[in-house]
């Protein structure tokens, strides 16, 4: 299964490994973690970016990708669209089918409210499926969630939103609860105790697991929830814009069904934003661990309706994507893997960095070793440096892997690579948006009355880095508040009359702003058909 070339290597990773395992490696400076950035990961390449040349961010950079989608023509905008039609009328309609949107549609129907939810794909076609190391929530003795708090405020480089951070860290504990009453199966030992570990950048074991399909076992449950509440979800469709009414609040949204090509008008008394992430764009050509549908479409609709971006300039690359084999590039190897002891290693064996440094400090390590230091492993596709996962069976012992990270040795195991025995090839992949539309302390934007954002759409929760855990914990957290804060709300509210006069002002502003595109967004789904030159 590997070249020449890898299997030399191998046998460096295999001859360094004892006098490794017992090595402590020293944690970077914050001088060192600082000029490690700037140099060498992928939010500091100037050519990566972009103005906004419109709408409440401009004079803002953005990665080109999302700034190409913000520059873009209105899916709609020479449709007629006939709002007095109402395929449907709810409370509190929840754009988004994946952890954030689940969650607030319960809770929206626990409080008694109308909710449908909307998605593109099917209900659990997200990326909290797709997340394997687990939740954060500081509920053991050593641990509380101020402890929390200073972990995440710190990873993410002092610029999280106080109010969403606290929030985050505060009801934590609670949301575990709430996951392990639903019939979330966690890791638990002989005496029915949570299991917990570390993750980069956290000074307490406070990682809840599920082995290593945490986000799988997660949305499961969430989606049996609401299956079996009977809140109605509305698959292969998708919300191509927001409608407003004439006092100029969130009143529904446009919806495309994916199958027919009909539009459909659904009237909602409050909007829940869920869409998730970006990934699907592929920023600066970077592959992804993110699902099919992750194309920023919660970004453009709530820009293009007034909601301003925050830190939208800022990516997460994790830095354990598959290197080797060609067929898994870019998936996710979880964080998780590093914390049961596996060590990153260049070309000669040599570790380069501590294993728990945070995201974006090992993705840096990591592309300067393949890059300017030349001490990566040559793939058919690039580069890469070596995982040493044997390391986790001779500290843990035999079994270890195959108890706590069964899911990754299967997918190894499909090509003929055996972790156990052998490392693993990793290079940073596309994985979390850090930026989206900013909200208030209680979930809803500052602009746009009776619109509230949740999970990865919404900026500012992690501030400038994510550390590992938090975004399953965030999908909980403020997909809950969302959905309570929205029932509520909808009690109070009277819609206007339905307009969609917003997209003939943004389609002004383009045209004032001297941009001219045949482009429409939102993306809705990737194009990756090959076009003749």
């Amino acid at each position: 299964m590997f070249t020449q070339t890898m299997l030399e290597s191998i046998k460096k990773v295999e001859s360094t490994r004892s006098a490794r395992i017992g090595a402590v490696l020293e944690r970077m400076s914050a001088k060192e973690k600082e000029e490690l950035l700037k140099a060498y990961h992928p939010d500091h390449r100037e050519d990566g970016f972009d103005t906004i040349k419109i709408g409440p961010n401009a004079g803002q950079k953005a990665p080109c990708e999302l700034v190409k989608l913000l520059h873009s023509n209105s899916r709609i905008l020479n449709e007629n669209i006939d709002l007095s039609k109402i395929d449907y009328d709810v409370d509190v309609l929840v754009i988004g089918g994946g952890g954030a949107g689940a969650s607030a549609a319960i809770e929206a129907h626990n409080a008694g409210a109308d909710v449908m939810i909307v998605t593109k794909l099917r209900i659990g076609d997200a990326n909290t499926m797709m997340a394997e190391g687990g939740i954060q929530a500081a509920d053991k003795p050593n641990d509380s969630p101020v402890q929390h708090y200073i972990d995440a405020f710190g990873g993410g480089h002092f610029a999280a939103r106080p109010e969403l951070l606290r929030r985050l860290v505060m009801e934590a504990p609670d949301a575990i609860a709430w996951l392990n009453s639903l019939g979330v199966m966690f890791d638990k030992d002989e005496n029915g105790d949570m299991v917990t570990t570390h993750g980069g950048g956290t000074s307490r074991k406070r990682m809840h697991a599920c082995k290593d399909y945490s986000g799988a076992e997660i949305m499961r449950n969430l989606r049996d929830e609401v299956l079996n509440r009977k809140i109605p979800v509305v698959d292969f469709t998708s919300a191509v814009e927001l409608i407003m009414d004439d006092k100029g609040q969130a009143a529904g949204a446009v919806l495309l069904n994916m199958e027919t090509g009909d539009y459909l008008v659904a009237r909602a008394k409050t909007v829940i934003i869920a869409t998730g992430g970006a990934g699907r764009l592929h920023y600066q050509n970077f592959p992804t661990s993110n699902h099919y549908g992750a194309t920023a479409d919660g970004l453009v609709l709530g820009y293009r309706a007034g909601a301003p971006l925050l830190y939208q300039d800022t990516i997460q690359y994790h830095p354990t994507g598959v290197a080797y084999p060609s067929q898994l590039f870019g998936a996710l190897v979880t964080e998780k893997v590093r914390s049961l002891g596996a060590m990153l290693v260049n070309v000669n064996g040599q570790a380069f960095m501590h294993p728990l440094e945070t995201r974006d400090v090992a993705a840096a390590a990591i592309i300067r070793e393949c890059s300017d230091r030349k001490l990566g492993v040559n793939t058919p596709l690039g580069s890469g440096v070596w995982l040493d996962t044997p390391m986790i069976e001779i500290i843990g012992g035999e079994g270890t892997i195959e108890k706590r990270i069964p899911a990754m040795l299967r997918m190894y195991m499909n090509y003929g690579i055996d972790m156990r025995k052998v490392p693993i090839l990793v290079y940073p992949t596309l994985h979390y948006q850090n930026g989206g539309l900013e909200i208030n302390g209680e979930g809803f934007t500052n602009t746009i009355p009776n619109l509230l954002v949740a999970g990865e759409a919404v900026g500012g929760i992690h501030g400038r880095n994510r550390l590992m855990g938090n975004s399953l914990l965030d999908i909980i957290v403020f997909g809950r508040n969302a959905g309570k804060k929205a029932s509520a709300k909808a009690k109070e509210i009277t819609l206007g009359k339905l307009s969609l006069s917003h997209l003939e002002k943004y389609a002004k502003e383009l045209e004032e702003a001297g941009i001219a595109t045949d482009c429409v967004s939102p993306m809705l789904l990737p194009d990756y058909t090959r076009h003749e030159r």
